[in-house]
């Protein structure tokens, strides 16, 4: 049902404002006089401090995946009973609890009651909606397969939040463990050690290497706390400024695929993104080089990214996909092969997904690999934490003792 921003007067002459839900104008009006107030101002959409409001909660932040993927399966299912997409946007935005998501539906009702197209209010919104989810749901639009692109939009996104949610899981343990293990370092080195010290000083012993080494890195601590934390301070704020430009995040997202343990782990996932978008657009009818420039901008890898545009120049100048694939770095031989067998066959869709399914295995795999890689290197870090306070400590009371005696 359409929704009327207005303007009225109440009962006892004051003026108020707000929005309702009518058939039309004239009802409305009538609405409103059925509630005692006489209409000034009556306009269809959310007008005035509501679209203002709208517009303020639409750029303040991005939406979380759960939520979007809510959002994109309640719009398929409606749009496949056959809904119009202005009414669907409405009963959405009634539905959907995520304030930045409300606001966003919105304005895409109000944009598109406007005369623009899905992908034109998509377009508004960049923080919620991605280049390939804005590009995937104009390639439906221009083949008349929106709700199909849908759902294909909703298996990539929930199979990637699959996917994040591993890599998180198996990440946040060791997280937690360093961030003890620092924790306990600072804590015995400045309260711990130099109680221990002063009384090993009173008794005359001569300090062991590891008890000086202690005490050298708590004199440090104390002394030039403040420059440790602004430099710190201004090496997370250098860092994160070189990374935003795009040098930076080229340097950054290589430096990551060359990590011993975790390169292949992103080298991989970047693989299988690949092969699942691309099959999708590409039975979609999304063109190739259509297809290659969504990919180099949703790819998640900068370093990669530049790798498909060496591939894009190519095949512009006459060359296949499989062959500009083999010079460019970061592509697995079973990929370009795989790509090649697909060219030669004509079945690149079919091919595609095999190549998404082998690497989303190899994904898991690599998951659980890191994680149990890093167990054991978790425990050397801490016996080594360990041993090191143990001797700073035990080493000088074995003297004292000795000394009693």
């Amino acid at each position: 049902m359409p929704i009327f921003s207005y303007k009225a007067i109440s009962e006892n002459g004051s003026a108020v404002s707000g929005m309702i839900e009518a058939d039309s104008l004239d009802g409305a009006r009538g609405l409103l006089v059925a509630k005692g107030l006489i209409p000034e101002e009556v306009s269809e959409g959310a007008g005035g401090a509501a679209s203002l409001w709208a517009r303020v909660r639409a750029r303040s932040g991005r939406v979380p995946v759960p939520d979007l993927i809510l959002f994109t399966k309640q719009f398929r299912s409606m749009l496949q009973a056959g809904i119009p997409i202005v009414r669907v946007l409405q009963v959405l935005e009634v539905q959907t609890q995520n304030r930045n998501l409300k606001a966003v539906i919105s304005l895409m009702a109000q944009d598109i009651k406007q005369g623009a197209t899905l992908f034109d209010a998509l377009e508004k919104h960049p923080r919620v909606f991605s280049p390939l989810y804005r590009s995937m749901m104009r390639a439906g639009e221009i083949s008349g397969t929106v709700p199909d692109v849908l759902e294909r939009l909703i298996y990539i996104i929930e199979h990637e939040e699959a996917v994040r949610n591993d890599i998180r899981s198996a990440l946040r343990y060791p997280a937690i463990v360093v961030v003890a293990l620092g924790v306990a370092f600072v804590v015995l080195l400045t309260f711990v050690i130099p109680k221990f010290v002063t009384i090993f000083a009173k008794a005359g012993i001569e300090l062991p290497l590891p008890t000086k080494i202690a005490m050298l890195l708590y004199a440090f601590l104390s002394n030039y706390w403040l420059l440790i934390v602004i430099a710190l301070a201004g090496l997370v704020v250098g860092l994160r400024y070189y990374l935003g430009t795009q040098e930076g995040r080229l340097a950054g997202d290589g430096l990551l695929l060359r990590l011993p343990l975790a390169g292949p782990l992103f080298t991989k996932a970047a693989m299988s993104r690949f092969a699942s978008i691309f099959a999708i657009l590409y039975a979609s009818g999304v063109p190739v080089m259509r297809a290659l420039a969504i990919l180099s901008g949703t790819i998640g890898n900068t370093a990669i990214s530049k790798e498909f545009d060496k591939v894009r120049e190519r095949i512009v100048e006459g060359e296949g996909i499989a062959a500009p694939l083999k010079s460019a770095r970061y592509f697995t031989p079973m990929v370009i092969d795989m790509v090649a067998i697909g060219e030669e066959s004509g079945n690149m869709e079919q091919m595609m997904r095999e190549i998404a399914r082998h690497y989303d295995d190899e994904v898991g795999y690599a998951v659980k690999r890191l994680s149990d890689a890093l167990g054991p290197a978790l425990i050397v870090g801490l016996a080594a934490v360990v041993g090191f306070f143990a001797l700073a400590i035990f080493l000088p009371m074995w003297d004292l003792t000795k000394m009693v005696r």
